[in-house]
């Protein structure tokens, strides 16, 4: 079954109740036992997983081909519960270029869960199996990157990890399942903010991670969800199920549409460089073409000059807002260092842009004039 046809149908089917096309919603916090105590429908609470939930779970195992998914309440909710799953003790290696939000939960909280951490240039793979060590247990990766839009080769990367006997776990957030799906090229779990594209309505907010075998690790990060308690609700997880029908169709826009924006920056006198895969001129575009089958709605690009001459491109917008998040139907510009606030690694003079399903020429002319001095 090809991924679109996965996208609409899984998780799905005709209520068994009602015959209701729409999967309802199933909004209980408990459910009924047997007289000895059993869950007699194989729920008992909601903490511990919920009708709608798991109807989520299963188009999530599907469209990013794994042998199981779990959902939770925010990206970071999935970040933070497979990173307290590793053994005590264990060493990570995580990108220099990545969602600011990992990069502080390494510096404040795994030490604490006595949990070391490096940060590596992660498109460098030499870089990354210097960066190995006797204790590495996991090697954390996203591809496309927040914000330079830098590119792993996912394959070559996990047969480093698993020469170490280590994992490699991908944030695969921007691509979304649509265009890439790191499983198929040996990651052993994929990350996605649910909140971006699969959601795609800036309107949700969740998580989820998919696992490409059902393991003891797999088992001890579905443990860590019950006991901290960062699963998604019914809502969420319906409006993200929901989400998920339309994903490849929107994908197709977002990628037609972020493509023209990024060659008419390239060539802006006010633009001093492009971070898009989708460029040639782009270093990791042979690899993101071999391994995605689009190059995504996302981009950056760095305005000639400095913090006020970017903050001022994004005053001079129409259509873009000023917004941090991704993935929307609308379309999104930020000055990332201001949004990252204190400790971004990001240049002053670098612009995220989320693009939209707009027409492209709009978006196209909105960013012209906003550039013109």
């Amino acid at each position: 079954m090809r991924f679109e046809t996965k996208a609409v149908h899984s998780g799905a089917g005709a209520d068994d109740e009602t015959g209701a096309v729409s999967l309802p919603i199933h909004l209980s916090t408990t459910f009924e036992r047997t007289v000895d105590g059993a869950p007699s429908h194989g729920f008992s609470y909601i903490r511990d997983g919920n009708p709608t939930q798991a109807k989520l779970e299963e188009a999530l195992a599907a469209i990013d081909s794994a042998s199981h998914a779990l959902a939770f309440a925010s990206g970071m909710a999935a970040v933070t519960c497979v990173l307290q799953a590793l053994p005590p003790e264990s060493h990570l290696i995580l990108p220099d270029d990545g969602y600011y939000g990992v990069r502080a939960l390494a510096a404040e909280y795994l030490p604490r869960w006595g949990v070391t951490s490096d940060l590596v240039q992660m498109d460098d793979l030499d870089a990354v199996r210097a960066a190995v060590r006797p204790d590495t247990r996991a090697i954390w990766c996203e591809t496309p990157s927040n914000p330079l839009m830098k590119i792993v080769d996912v394959a070559e990367l996990a047969a480093i990890v698993h020469a170490a006997n280590a994992m490699l776990i991908a944030d695969s957030t921007f691509a979304t399942p649509a265009l890439q799906r790191p499983i198929e090229q040996g990651a052993d779990i994929v990350m996605h903010s649910t909140t971006k594209y699969l959601g795609g309505h800036s309107d949700v907010q969740g998580g989820s991670l998919a696992f490409a075998r059902r393991d003891a690790f797999s088992e001890a990060v579905a443990h860590c969800r019950k006991i901290t308690g960062g699963v998604a609700s019914p809502f969420n997880s319906w409006l993200i199920l929901r989400g998920i029908r339309s994903l490849s169709a929107r994908m197709r826009v977002h990628c037609e549409n972020a493509m023209a924006i990024a060659r008419a920056l390239e060539g802006h006198p006010n633009v001093e460089a492009v971070h898009y895969p989708g460029l040639e001129s782009h270093a990791g575009h042979d690899i993101a073409a071999r391994q995605m089958s689009s190059f995504g709605g996302m981009l950056s690009f760095n305005v000639r000059g400095g913090r006020d001459e970017a903050q001022a491109v994004t005053a001079k917008t129409k259509i873009f807002t000023r917004a941090t998040s991704l993935g929307g139907t609308e379309s999104l510009i930020e000055h990332r260092a201001s949004s990252e606030g204190e400790g971004s690694r990001t240049a002053q003079n670098l612009l995220r842009v989320s693009v939209g399903l707009e027409h492209a020429d709009d978006l196209v002319e909105d960013l012209t004039q906003a550039l013109s001095v």
